[in-house]
């Protein structure tokens, strides 16, 4: 796919190493980026997480944060990638909590998916988040999900690059 060419050949440029903590993606970003040849170079680690338990014990997502914001959302996401980066010698970290679906969640729409890129450098961590939503099988929203997380990588280094 080009676009792990892309983002590995971005990675590379850059100097990035990066470490996942997926939800709903379920490692298909680590794997994604793993059938590029070299890949090896950039990848840290990848930590696949499903449960709340999983999400506190291995990320420290806090249970308050949870228990606030639900699952499925930005702030899960966001803690998700700092915990990612924290016990991690990458300096770049993406994660992913969503309801890939086809049933609706708590009241959450199938299809959507929270996403956070953390980006360390020196003594400063900058983090972006996002929600959007996808349509189609449970397949293709994974899918989707995952190719998204990749392509919106660049845009926020270049984000946290400037100090935004």
């Amino acid at each position: 796919m080009a676009i792990a060419d892309e983002t590995v050949a971005y990675l590379r440029k850059h100097s990035l190493v990066l470490t996942t903590a997926e939800s709903c993606t379920a490692g298909k970003i680590v794997t994604l980026l793993s059938e590029v040849e070299g890949s090896g170079e950039f990848i840290e680690c990848g930590y696949v997480v499903y449960s709340p338990q999983a999400k506190q014990r291995l990320l420290h997502v806090s249970a308050h944060t949870i228990e606030t914001f639900n699952l499925t959302s930005v702030e899960v996401a966001r803690e998700m990638a700092l915990g990612a980066l924290q016990d991690s010698t990458a300096n770049v970290a993406v994660a992913t909590t969503g309801i890939l679906g086809p049933e609706d969640v708590d009241g959450i729409p199938a299809g959507t998916i929270c996403f956070a890129w953390a980006f360390q450098s020196k003594d400063v961590k900058n983090v972006f988040c996002q929600e959007h939503r996808f349509f189609g099988s449970r397949c293709q929203v994974q899918t989707e999900a995952t190719e998204y997380a990749l392509a919106r990588l660049p845009h926020f280094h270049r984000q946290a690059s400037l100090g935004k």
